[in-house]
């Protein structure tokens, strides 16, 4: 499994997705049994379609803007959209990237957007967003604890 936590820590609740993926990384070393790959970016971007060779599940960690809180957690299919010939690419547009390097289908993907509601640059993460986060990290350590596609697949009607 790979894990992408990305976001911007310098512009407040952007951090919720970096912050995400250091508990998840601190929570790794409790478990070393445990092939988990962790990636941490201010952006995803073309070169992240590398990263997914050899990994049988993907989870995108980012802040939301627009999900409703706390969080939401859903699956996300390869696609070619507007992000597709920017500097920043979604979830989707990286996926699609790595079925045209490869020729090879993408692993199964998911996205787990915390809401977050304050983005301003110098900001520290709002009271808010550290109740999302907490809330968040809890369903986290479900997908770690059970990764693989069916269990995770099984979670999305409880929490979308």
């Amino acid at each position: 499994m790979i894990l992408f936590g990305y976001g911007n820590p310098s512009r407040g609740d952007d951090a919720l997705g970096p912050l995400l993926l250091d508990r998840a990384v601190a929570w790794l070393g409790e478990h070393p049994d445990l092939r988990v790959t962790p990636v941490a970016d201010f952006q995803l971007q073309i070169e992240h379609a590398e990263d997914l060779r050899g990994h049988d599940l993907a989870l995108f960690l980012d802040a939301d803007a627009a999900c409703p809180p706390p969080f939401a957690f859903r699956r996300v299919q390869p696609a070619q959209d507007r992000s597709y010939t920017t500097h920043e690419l979604s979830p989707g547009a990286v996926l699609h990237v790595y079925e045209r390097i490869t020729g090879e289908p993408a692993p199964p993907a998911f996205v787990l957007g915390i809401r977050g509601v304050a983005f301003e640059l110098g900001e520290p993460l709002s009271a808010a967003a550290e109740a999302h986060l907490a809330a968040a990290w809890g369903l986290l350590e479900v997908l770690l604890g059970a990764a693989d596609l069916k269990a995770w697949t099984a979670l999305l009607p409880r929490v979308e």
